[in-house]
């Protein structure tokens, strides 16, 4: 990764657009000096994530498998 696109960089760009907040801004820097890869492997994680703690909730709240 370039400089400007570090892991915390990558991490805040994922998630800022998995909200749909990303600005013109770090767009454009991101596709710029991003590499695909890199977005590509922390957002399939970061939904990943969010789709297991979601069922883990569910799983919670509703008592199923008690």
């Amino acid at each position: 990764m370039q400089s400007g696109t570090g892991f915390w960089s990558v991490l805040g760009s994922v998630v800022a657009s998995l909200f749909g907040v990303q600005s013109h801004k770090n767009y454009e820097r991101d596709f710029t000096k991003g590499t695909f890869i890199s977005f590509a492997v922390i957002g399939v994680i970061l939904v990943v994530l969010f789709v297991v703690s979601l069922f883990m909730f569910v799983k919670w709240y509703t008592g199923y498998g008690d």
